[in-house]
């Protein structure tokens, strides 16, 4: 990647370099790996943040310079022509820490297919006909050539309503597991520590991505978690609740406040910081529309009796 975002670099300062381009061609072909990088670089030199970025910096940079060249014509010397290349690294610098704290987000909307922002929710309709609903911040990559149909879910929560097909298995994979069903509706949410499947109609199986024969059979209104070592018992879900998320809403019954200001926090996309330790232990129970989170945590900030600190950004404090 180092050797990748140079490249980058050096082609965007001399971009008519004949010699340069051949040198880069070579190197692509060397290995698979630097065409890889090279393509992720260029996708995160891409970005929007970073036209954002290169702007202020190249804009900074002709401020410096053309102080400097105010110096150097009272100083003339061979050091004069150095500037334009100091600048041109003091940016590449930058772009390069940025492009790293990015590198994650670069990948994911390369391999997603369909992905949401924070909040909204989004309604897909799929090659075969069935249906999938993308929660917050969710993405999904697909595949639908000849007899497979298959998703894989790369982040946050989907919702599938599967037109039934004896003839060809209908897959979801996510971090640890995979459900395969022919005809059914159900929901799979993943995270860095386990997936969680919920079935609202139909039949499922369900096995764990490390051992395929690990395998659990869901009913409806039966929920099971898959971590990266094991499935765990399967159990009833209230699939009014667990899929209130259709609907725009958040149901919590009897829920730590800890846990509800997490879930709060998905739809949010910024961070709730809990400054007392009394909350956290509060249970919560009530209903909640979805379109409004920060109107949500003011609501639940009340009726727990406590004060809300909203900081520059959107971060919130609850004391």
């Amino acid at each position: 990647m180092d050797a990748a975002l140079n490249w980058l670099f050096t082609l965007q300062d001399s971009p008519d370099d004949a010699n340069l381009r051949a040198r880069l061609d070579d190197w692509l072909r060397a290995d698979p790996s630097h065409s890889q990088a090279f393509e992720l670089a260029v996708g995160t030199w891409e970005l929007p943040e970073m036209d954002m970025v290169a702007n202020e910096i190249a804009a900074r940079s002709e401020h410096a310079i053309a102080l400097r060249e105010a110096v150097v014509l009272r100083h003339p010397g061979p050091r004069r022509r150095l500037w334009p290349r100091i600048a041109t690294a003091a940016a590449a610098a930058v772009l390069l820490a940025i492009g790293i704290q990015q590198y994650p987000a670069v990948m994911l909307r390369w391999r997603a297919d369909y992905a949401t922002p924070t909040g909204p929710h989004e309604e897909v309709s799929l090659p075969d006909g069935s249906r999938m609903i993308l929660n917050t911040a969710s993405a999904v990559s697909v595949n639908f050539q000849g007899a497979k149909r298959s998703v894989t879910l790369l982040r946050g929560e989907a919702y599938f309503d599967v037109v039934h097909d004896a003839a060809r298995p209908f897959t979801v994979a996510a971090s640890f597991s995979e459900v395969e069903v022919k005809g059914t509706a159900f929901s799979v949410r993943t995270d860095n520590a386990e997936d969680t499947v919920v079935l609202e109609r139909g039949h499922i199986d369900v096995s764990l991505l490390q051992n395929r024969k690990d395998v659990a059979s869901l009913e409806p209104g039966e929920s099971i978690t898959a971590s990266s070592n094991n499935l765990s018992i399967v159990r009833k879900s209230d699939t009014s609740t667990s899929l209130a998320w259709l609907q725009g809403r958040l149901v919590f019954t009897d829920q730590p406040f800890g846990q509800v200001l997490d879930e709060v926090e998905r739809y949010y996309g910024q961070s709730i910081l809990v400054a007392n330790a009394r909350l956290s232990s509060m249970r919560v129970n009530g209903s909640y529309r979805l379109d409004n989170p920060e109107r949500v945590i003011h609501s639940l900030a009340t009726a727990a009796g406590a004060t809300v600190t909203r900081l520059p950004g959107g971060i919130i404090i609850l004391r």
